[in-house]
């Protein structure tokens, strides 16, 4: 088969996409917070051969522009945000082939039991579970879980090394066929094929037996989104399929193979997919016209709320023409992929919040590439991403909710299918399978070593 690309949807379990205006879109349904509202959204993706629908999730809403809630409440920027296992469940639950990806921390919460809500979905879904792993970012997440202050950089990707150690150990501490189920013999399963992790750890200490058997998949996926220097190393050790946001194509070139070649020293070959917004309307001026209206419904508090909450500094507290000062870029403590970005972009060592505003596009349709406009035009703009070195396949993100999707997929994926560039059919029934990705072989302690920690 020629290379294909990869296709996942971006969704939030919130009361809006990850462009915060699309509530205010005439055409975005209200009813956010109902299983009918996410089932028709999966229902949709999976028409169009998607391969993953993806949930993305913060641990507080965005209140720390003017260490204040009441601006976000009141304009909707991510207000409401339900739990996202819960979501995933009920789409994963009204589709038999898409992919069912959740974004869970490894910072406020416990491996062993984020190992064990993975596993239990990807069991109830028949091998269909991803993890986007994420480190948290803010200290208003801290407040929420009886912290006062948010963990360092690279010591959260610290922990979430050794976080990663302990979920896996426990995933692969059942071998497959340890369960028999024979009621004749009275076995239920073998106890020869079941493994006590016993971590013992800097951050965690984590026993065993895991109590959740393994399902068709092995394991579940895991995604990744890792851009600054210590998050493409955490990338490049511990994800299967890795989401990134690239600027422009040109962009996209170098990023891609300067983190290919990082993959590769490991002895890995990824699919990497950059986030973009798609407008598709039967005609170029049709498209341009909703991308008009669309681009319009963004508003500058949008903008400034969510840069203080990504970057976990408060932008009410400076002048929007004042540069920041070099050890106020070095405290900026939350995603530096952004901070990083903004620089690059400005060419200025010492932006302003007033550039941080223009360059990182943070609320507004600029923060991701667009292709808008025709089936074609749309398509001729991914297949050129995906031919020249840009991407291997693209995580689609909505400027409305469901109509994004059920445009690109009645207009946009024929076309990418006539053209060889997508799937026409789903390749097996596992995620794993349809991402073309191995399937895991459990990995455990040997007897000794098992002997060994018995008996200390």
């Amino acid at each position: 088969m020629t290379r294909q690309m990869k296709l996942i949807g971006f969704l939030q379990a919130q009361n809006c996409s990850n462009y915060p205006a699309s509530w205010r879109h005439p055409d975005s349904k209200p009813n956010w917070f109902s299983r009918d509202y996410y089932q028709e959204i999966g229902r949709t993706l999976e028409h169009g051969k998607f391969h993953l629908a993806f949930f993305d999730d913060r641990l507080a809403i965005p209140d720390r522009f003017g260490d204040d809630f009441r601006e976000t409440i009141r304009h909707g920027v991510r207000a409401a945000k339900l739990d996202p296992v819960s979501v995933a469940l009920t789409m994963g639950l009204a589709t038999e082939r898409l992919g069912i990806g959740v974004t869970y921390s490894t910072t406020y919460y416990e491996p062993f039991h984020v190992a064990r809500v993975f596993a239990t979905m990807d069991l109830l879904l028949n091998g269909r579970a991803a993890w986007n792993v994420v480190t948290s970012l803010n200290d208003s997440e801290a407040a929420n879980f009886g912290a006062s202050q948010h963990l360092s950089h690279d010591l959260r990707y610290d922990r979430a090394d050794e976080f990663m150690e302990v979920v896996l150990g426990h995933w692969n501490s059942w071998e497959d066929g340890a369960v028999s189920f024979d009621r004749e013999s009275g076995l239920f399963a073998d106890p020869a094929k079941v493994h006590r992790l016993d971590h013992h750890g800097q951050f965690f200490l984590s026993r065993g037996p895991f109590t959740v058997p393994r399902s068709p998949q092995g394991h579940p996926v895991i995604i990744q989104a890792g851009q600054s220097g210590r998050g493409k190393t955490f990338a490049a050790r511990w994800g299967e399929l890795i989401f990134v946001i690239y600027p422009n194509l040109d962009i996209a070139r170098k990023q891609y193979a300067d983190l290919k070649g990082t993959l590769a020293k490991t002895g890995r070959d990824i699919s990497i997919a950059p986030a973009v917004y798609p407008v598709v309307a039967e005609t170029q001026a049709e498209a341009e016209d909703k991308f008009a209206a669309i681009n319009a419904l963004a508003k500058p508090i949008d903008a400034l709320t969510l840069l203080s909450e990504v970057l976990n500094y408060d932008f009410a507290a400076k002048p929007m023409d004042e540069p920041f000062t070099s050890d106020e870029l070095a405290s900026i403590s939350g995603l530096q992929a952004i901070r990083d970005r903004v620089m690059n972009l400005c060419g200025k060592p010492n932006p302003t919040p007033h550039d941080f505003v223009k360059f990182s596009g943070r609320g507004t349709l600029a923060e991701l590439p667009t292709f808008v406009g025709s089936p074609k035009a749309v398509a001729d703009q991914m297949e050129r991403w995906f031919t020249e070195g840009g991407c291997d396949g693209f995580v689609v993100a909505a400027t409305h909710v469901p109509g994004t999707y059920q445009d690109f997929v009645r207009l946009v994926v024929p076309e990418l299918q006539r053209r060889g560039l997508f799937q026409r059919e789903y390749q097996g029934d596992t995620l794993r399978e349809n991402l073309g990705l191995p399937r895991p072989q459990a990995v455990h302690a040997s007897a000794d070593e098992e002997a060994r920690v018995a008996t200390g």
